[in-house]
């Protein structure tokens, strides 16, 4: 296998206080890697500058054959096309869904393929219709946002973000706004795009999720890259001390 992702030194501060300090990994193709730790460690601030949501302020993000290297001193206009060509490869799956509320489960899937990649609307259409099928929303395509379920809202985000073929799917704690009831539905979609070999990064707060389907766990305390190993080394064995202070948390 080969990284799709790397990480070299990812620096990031809001003001004076630093929120990512120095952190560096790879994700190889078609793993699934869980980002764990307690709130407001810099779980979602890392998700959010690999899709350039974010710009950190020092290091380099490495995404298929795009990157970003703030080491580099972008120009602007470079910086604008290489964010652009970063977002059409990965797809970003939020907390809160964000659908938007005035279109339908199927006009909020077809809309960026059309928007951003000039895809033939029928074309569009129709390839969200099967990925519809695939999150098991068949029978919702003319359903409003509000008229979902919060699992149902999920998947149809799922959906969404698919619809823009990515080579990497990113996930910023996906089930954290789901009534427990709901959170199965959307894991079990997650795990079936693993079998199907796509890439994910998972932020997650769902600690039998990672240590059952992911690959690889990383661990972030206070902006800094703790661990890095397989979930049975994680949630075994942990080497450091505040990695076992937060499993026992919440296992």
């Amino acid at each position: 296998m080969s990284a799709i992702i790397s990480v070299n030194n990812l620096q990031k501060s809001y003001g004076d206080a630093a929120a990512l300090r120095g952190i560096s990994f790879e994700v190889e193709v078609s793993e699934l890697t869980a980002i764990i730790g307690p709130s407001g460690c810099g779980k979602s601030t890392l998700l959010r500058c690999l899709n350039g949501l974010e710009l950190f302020d020092s290091g380099r993000v490495r995404i298929g054959e795009i990157t970003l290297d703030r080491n580099d001193g972008f120009k602007q206009r470079d910086l604008n096309l290489q964010l652009r060509r970063l977002r059409e490869e990965v797809g970003m799956v939020f907390q809160s869904f964000n659908l938007f509320p005035h279109l339908t489960v199927l006009e909020n899937t077809a809309l960026a393929p059309v928007v951003v990649k000039k895809l033939d609307r029928k074309l569009a259409e129709k390839k969200a219709v099967e990925l519809l099928a695939k999150v098991g929303l068949s029978d919702r395509l003319d359903y409003y946002p509000s008229q979902l379920s919060g699992g149902q809202q999920q998947r149809a985000a799922i959906a969404r973000a698919l619809a823009m073929e990515p080579k990497v799917m990113l996930y910023d704690e996906p089930t954290s706004a789901l009534d427990p009831s709901l959170v199965g539905e959307v894991l079990g979609i997650m795990r079936r795009l693993d079998d199907e070999g796509m890439t994910q990064v998972v932020v997650t707060h769902e600690m039998n999720f990672a240590r059952d389907v992911a690959d690889k766990v990383l661990v972030l305390a206070e902006g800094e890259l703790i661990e890095r190993d397989s979930p049975d080394v994680i949630f075994s064995s942990p080497r450091d001390e505040r990695t076992r202070a937060f499993l026992q948390r919440y296992l």
